[in-house]
């Protein structure tokens, strides 16, 4: 079924398809075969056909950002046993599971050249043997410092999963369909954090954390041999002036408009749903277990769905002329409204306002979309790498932040009172409400004479 949705979203409404080769013209099936690489493009006399394209190049790294979205999220349900067999405090907790978010976002710039450097199926399946190494140990870890260097571990190894799959997009697809693609591959990615919720509970009742974790570590190298197996090599351009290229992207005020509401929205709604949703439920709402892993579980339908659907309405808006940036600054608001709810305790349903929450976590959807109508196709590494850095940097800061704050006050019969979290989460609101300022003011609006144009250097 899923394989049926993703075919029909690529190829309705589209008669052509980029070549395998970086840089060359999108070509139709009527005009002339698929670009491979020199020694394959002797042997491949015929066009590739949609299906073998979705099934070599677009699965494969949704694999890759499924395991991302798993290890990601995990701690949320992993949290009680942790802190019942090695005695962690929010403090430590709050590290444990953030560090993931620090390696993720120190890796971002050298990841985004790398791509542009080597292409996708190298970069994706290196680091994923990274994430099977992390995987295995996090489970033979007796301490927490071996815990905190796997999950170190993990963090590095999926740290590419989305940024290669957006450029293996960037690469294959025509540039119109990007936001709908990208819409599809979060929803499909996301899946890894529904499976982190009530199935992960369930496993976690039958063979414990180590045990999980193990299994983890099996997937992660799976889906590394996957990606180098089946995914083709493109064609790769001459290597120019790669820094030039990256300064370039920061040097373009229409990054520094959307990048601040970008990453304080997204990287909040990642840190909320990594973690800390889970202990508010659990210490302000009052929930059991059964309940919480319950309203991790629809958190994470709501991920996946709100993938789809900003996907599908950026592409429809779109057609209409208005581009993705309308609909992040609207997004950004519903965001703080719900935090401001939450904050304040509003007879609102737990589980509307959550939901919420974790939709925006799919709101990359918006904004490497806008990245791709920024810059060209040959910067797309580092122009999503250098703002998915931001992204993660706030996900690491906010759920450290978090626990740091919430440890201020002490906790009775292991829960923390309910104005600790209200005050962590009204800090960083307060940064979201500036950032949403800064990107609707008129100066922060670029003339269409600053749009960017690729020099033969920086390809």
């Amino acid at each position: 079924m899923a394989f049926q949705a993703v075919e029909a979203a690529l190829f309705t409404e589209f008669g052509t398809c980029r070549g395998i080769a970086e840089g060359e013209e999108a070509v139709t099936p009527t005009q002339s075969p698929w670009t491979w690489p020199a020694k394959e493009r002797e042997m491949a006399k015929e066009p590739i056909e949609f299906r073998s394209l979705i099934l070599r190049v677009f699965l494969p790294f949704v694999a890759g950002y499924y395991i991302a979205y798993l290890f990601r999220t995990i701690n949320a349900v992993m949290a009680a046993p942790l802190t019942a067999e090695l005695g962690l405090g929010a403090d430590d907790l709050g590290l444990l599971t953030s560090v993931y978010f620090l390696t993720f976002a120190a890796a971002q710039i050298p990841i985004g050249i790398l791509l542009d450097r080597y292409g996708p199926r190298r970069i994706q399946s290196a680091l994923l043997v990274v994430a099977a190494i992390g995987s295995g140990l996090f489970a033979v870890s007796d301490n927490f410092w071996m815990l905190l260097a796997g999950r170190a571990l993990i963090g590095l190894g999926v740290a590419s999963a989305l940024t290669a799959g957006l450029k293996a997009l960037v690469l294959w697809f025509p540039g119109e369909r990007v936001p709908l693609l990208n819409g599809l591959m979060v929803m499909l990615g996301a899946l890894g954090a529904v499976t982190a919720t009530l199935p992960a509970g369930m496993l976690l009742d039958v063979m414990g954390w180590r045990e999980l974790f193990g299994l983890f570590a099996g997937l992660s190298a799976a889906s590394a041999a996957l990606v180098y197996l089946v995914v083709p090599e493109a064609k790769l351009p001459a290597c120019g002036a790669v820094l030039v290229g990256l300064k370039t992207v920061y040097a373009d005020p229409r990054f520094w408009r959307v990048a601040p509401l970008s990453a304080s929205c997204i990287g909040t709604a990642w840190a909320l749903q990594g973690l800390w949703a889970a202990q508010w439920l659990k210490d302000v709402d009052g929930f059991d277990r059964a309940e919480v892993v319950q309203h991790l579980f629809g958190m994470a339908v709501a991920l996946s769905l709100g993938a789809i659907l900003l996907g599908t309405a950026a592409d429809r808006l779109r057609k209409r002329g208005v581009g993705p940036e309308v609909l992040l600054g609207f997004v950004a608001v519903v965001f703080i409204a719900a935090q401001f709810a939450l904050i304040l305790r509003l007879p609102i349903p737990a589980f509307l306002e959550w939901a919420v929450v974790a939709a925006v976590g799919a709101a990359t959807v918006l904004s490497f979309a806008i990245m791709a109508g920024y810059f060209p196709k040959e910067l797309a590494g580092r122009a999503n790498g250098a703002l998915n850095l931001f992204h993660i940097a706030m996900a690491f800061a906010v759920q450290y932040a978090t626990g740091v704050v919430v440890q201020q006050w002490t906790a009775e019969a292991g829960h923390y009172p309910a104005i600790a979290y209200q005050t962590a989460c009204a800090v960083n609101l307060a940064l979201q409400v500036a950032a949403w300022i800064w990107f609707a003011l008129p100066w922060t609006h670029p003339e269409p004479s600053m749009q960017y144009r690729l020099r033969p250097s920086e390809s």
